[in-house]
């Protein structure tokens, strides 16, 4: 029952994981280029052999473990905590399938490839599994503050 109960929120992996390879290959695939949002956001397609911002280049099975390492511990989390907020489970599950469609790149070409550029400042080029990897984040904190908000209130309430 646990288990089951963890597991609920895995077709946000599964979309995020999926929403990243198949962007990817229509980005690289059909050879798109140029502005996607004129002066906002760009498709420039780049291979990445290190984490976010080429950190740790050249290491791919250093990388790889590590993200299979974690996205492990992440779902071990999930199915031990089922009483986890909701927002906090979809951001943990966000963060899962954008760490499994970069560690698909990872494992298949030794690199992850990027493709979104911001036109209006000078920053990384990213992917979709990022995106997810960041919304997951700023949803687990989110979760987590409003988690702690309520239980101070119950606290306050019950003396």
């Amino acid at each position: 029952m646990r288990l089951r109960q963890g597991c609920r929120g895995w077709w946000i992996a599964l979309a995020a994981a999926l929403g990243d390879r198949l962007t990817k290959l229509w980005v690289v695939n059909a050879g798109r280029r140029g502005a996607l949002v004129p002066g906002i956001l760009n498709l420039r397609p780049v291979e990445n052999r290190g984490m976010a911002f080429s950190m740790l280049s050249g290491q791919a099975l250093a990388l790889s473990v590590l993200t299979a390492l974690l996205v492990a511990g992440l779902v071990g989390w999930l199915v031990a905590r089922p009483d986890a907020s909701r927002l906090a489970r979809a951001g943990i599950w966000l963060i899962v399938g954008g760490g499994l469609g970069n560690l698909y790149d990872r494992l298949v070409s030794g690199g992850v490839t990027d493709f979104l550029e911001l036109a209006f400042v000078r920053f990384a080029v990213f992917n979709v599994a990022d995106v997810c990897i960041c919304i997951g984040a700023a949803l687990v904190i989110v979760g987590v503050w409003l988690d702690e908000k309520r239980g101070k209130a119950e606290t306050k309430g019950s003396k």
